[in-house]
C-alpha cells in the first residue's frame, strides 16, 4: 500500500517509513483547490492503514507554504461559480473531514511552514502534531478581513492551543503571527532559520518513524480523546492503551534495549 495518488498541486511519495505530501501551487500561493484537498484527505485515509507509512512529512513547493483555500479560482467566472448553498454542502466532504482526519490518525504528521500559512493553510499546520516554521513565516486568519467567517476547525483548533483571549486576538482581530511568536505562543512545535526549516522538520519526520510506532500512535489518540472526557473514561482509555502498546515488538525491544543497555532500534510493530 505504498502507492499514493498523486495530482497537479499534491505530489505523494513514500520512503524510508514516511509519507512525504507535498504542496505544489507556488505561483498560487499553493492556494489548495478541490482537487488537493481530495488528494490529501485520500493520503490521510490511506496513511491510517498503510503498515509502511510511520510519519507523515507535509511541506510545499515554493516561498509559502499554503495561503487557504483557493476561494479566488472557485468563484472565478459565473460557470465556476457554485450555486447558492454550496458551502453548507460541500464542506461536511472536503476541508470539513480534512482536519478531522488529520486528528484522528494514529500517524504522527509534521509541518514544514515558509512564508504564508493562511486560513485553510494555517490549519493545516495547526492539526499537525509538530509544525516547524520559518522564524519570518506569516500566520493568519483572513477570514474577518475578507468579511466571512472561518471553517476548517480554525474556532475550535485556537482556543485549544492559545486559549480564548488569544484565540479571539487572532480570529476576530486578524492579527498575524510570525513563526517566532508562534513558537512562543504555544501555537506550533517550534521556529526555525528560514534556510533551516525544511531540514528541521525532516529529522523529526525521521526520528518519528525510527520510534515505536505503535505507542506513538496510541499516545496521539489518548491526548486527543481525553480533551472530550472525564478522567474516569479517560484513565480507561489510557488502560486500554497500555494493553495494546505492551503487547507490540517495540515494547519487548524497549525492555531488551533496557536490560542490555543498548541503544533502542525499533521497527514499527
Amino acid at each position: 500500500m505504498s502507492d499514493y495518488l498523486s495530482d497537479d498541486t499534491v505530489h505523494s511519495r513514500v520512503g524510508e517509513g514516511v509519507l512525504h505530501l507535498v504542496l505544489d501551487r507556488p505561483k498560487k500561493r499553493n492556494a489548495i483547490d478541490d482537487v488537493g484537498v481530495a488528494t490529501l484527505i485520500a493520503a490521510f485515509e490511506r496513511a491510517n492503514s498503510d503498515e509502511s507509512v510511520r510519519a507523515i512529512l507535509l511541506t510545499s513547493v515554493g516561498d509559502d507554504f499554503c495561503s487557504g483555500f483557493d476561494i479566488v479560482g472557485r468563484n472565478a467566472t459565473d460557470d465556476t461559480r457554485p450555486r447558492v448553498g454550496s458551502i453548507q454542502r460541500r464542506l461536511p466532504a472536503q476541508s470539513h473531514r480534512l482536519v478531522p482526519l488529520m486528528l484522528s490518525t494514529q500517524v504522527p504528521i509534521v509541518c514544514a511552514v515558509r512564508g504564508w500559512a493562511a486560513g485553510l493553510g494555517l490549519h493545516l499546520a495547526l492539526a499537525s502534531d509538530f509544525c516547524v516554521a520559518a522564524h519570518d513565516a506569516r500566520l493568519w486568519e483572513p477570514f474577518a478581513a475578507r468579511g466571512f467567517t472561518p471553517d476548517s476547525g480554525g474556532t475550535w483548533l485556537l482556543p485549544r492551543l492559545v486559549g480564548v483571549a488569544r484565540a479571539k486576538e487572532l480570529l476576530i482581530l486578524g492579527r498575524e503571527l510570525s513563526g517566532e511568536e508562534a513558537a512562543a505562543w504555544g501555537v506550533i512545535f517550534r521556529s526555525a532559520p528560514p534556510g533551516e526549516v525544511d531540514n528541521v522538520a525532516r529529522d523529526v519526520a525521521a526520528e518519528l518513524a525510527g520510534g515505536p510506532t505503535v505507542s506513538l500512535g496510541l499516545t496521539k489518540w489518548l491526548v486527543h480523546q481525553g480533551a472530550g472526557l472525564d478522567l474516569e473514561r479517560h484513565l480507561a482509555n489510557e488502560a486500554l492503551a497500555m494493553e495494546l502498546s505492551s503487547r507490540s515488538e517495540d515494547f519487548r525491544e524497549g525492555i531488551a534495549a533496557l536490560r542490555e543497555k543498548r541503544p533502542t532500534n525499533f521497527e514499527g510493530r
